[in-house]
């Protein structure tokens, strides 16, 4: 009973999108892409380099900094890892397909897209946005339906990179690469058969969208039947197979280094 009164005592939730984790929140300050409304620190919390960023970019935003009792971001999160961060913010906005071409065509490069068939776990979710972000794609493509979506979880997995990225959902995955073939794509499927091309053998270079499937079935029939060819990871080990964000971030470091898009940061 003492335990159900001292919740009851406690902030409630605030509404909004509540994003946590260090590196996510202070990312999310960086991209701007969202409104803000709140930054919660935990009280006591140390002022490290991370920390004293997000308080810099909080007062660049003109956002209020509250301190918080740890137990109530515990209680808001649902005991999740939040590091003592959490950043009321709004909801993730998602582009248009066409703005990602715009955005290759403004930068005088070559597309490099990446659509993702079903695919449902927020860690693997959260590898392949770092990997987009890392590797220049100029945007990533996700079904509306079964398959996650940005949320704070996935946010939080990225280590925010998912702010930095531009991000589409469609309601038909198939017409949408039957699109972007008309727009002049070449639409490549990363997955694991006889059938498809080695890596290593593979031309990607020229306007391209890779498309990962989920974490079990890989791409899905009418996925796998549109893409304009397959394309697979030679392996030489005793487990013939990889998970979706390795393969995944494997697959588009090799097609940014064809297009030109990886540059060295010597």
């Amino acid at each position: 009973m003492k335990n159900s009164r001292m919740s009851k005592s406690l902030p409630r939730r605030p509404r909004g999108e509540l994003l946590y984790g260090r590196h996510a929140v202070r990312e999310a300050l960086r991209a701007g892409r969202r409104p803000f409304h709140t930054l919660y620190l935990a009280q006591g919390i140390k002022k490290s380099p991370v920390i004293r960023d997000i308080q810099g970019l909080a007062q660049k935003h003109h956002l209020p900094v509250q301190p918080m009792d740890r137990r109530v971001l515990d209680e808001w999160l649902e005991g999740v890892n939040h590091q003592g961060v959490v950043l009321r913010a709004g909801t993730y906005p998602y582009v248009h397909p066409e703005a990602m071409l715009a955005r290759a065509a403004a930068q005088s490069e070559p597309p490099l897209l990446l659509l993702l068939d079903r695919v449902q776990d927020p860690q693997n979710l959260g590898s392949l946005f770092r990997a987009a972000e890392a590797f220049g794609v100029h945007g990533v493509i996700l079904p509306k339906h079964r398959a996650a979506h940005i949320t704070p979880a996935v946010v939080n997995a990225s280590a925010g990179a998912v702010e930095h990225v531009q991000v589409g959902l469609v309601t038909n995955l198939v017409q949408t690469m039957k699109g972007l073939k008309d727009a002049g794509l070449w639409i490549v499927g990363l997955e694991a058969r006889k059938d498809a091309v080695p890596l290593n053998k593979a031309d990607l270079s020229g306007p391209l969208a890779l498309v990962v499937g989920s974490e079990g079935a890989g791409l899905s029939r009418l996925v796998a039947e549109t893409c304009d060819w397959l394309i697979q990871i030679p392996m030489r080990g005793r487990i013939n197979s990889l998970n979706a964000a390795v393969a995944g971030a494997i697959a588009l470091f090799w097609a940014a280094q064809v297009t030109g898009e990886v540059i060295s940061h010597q």
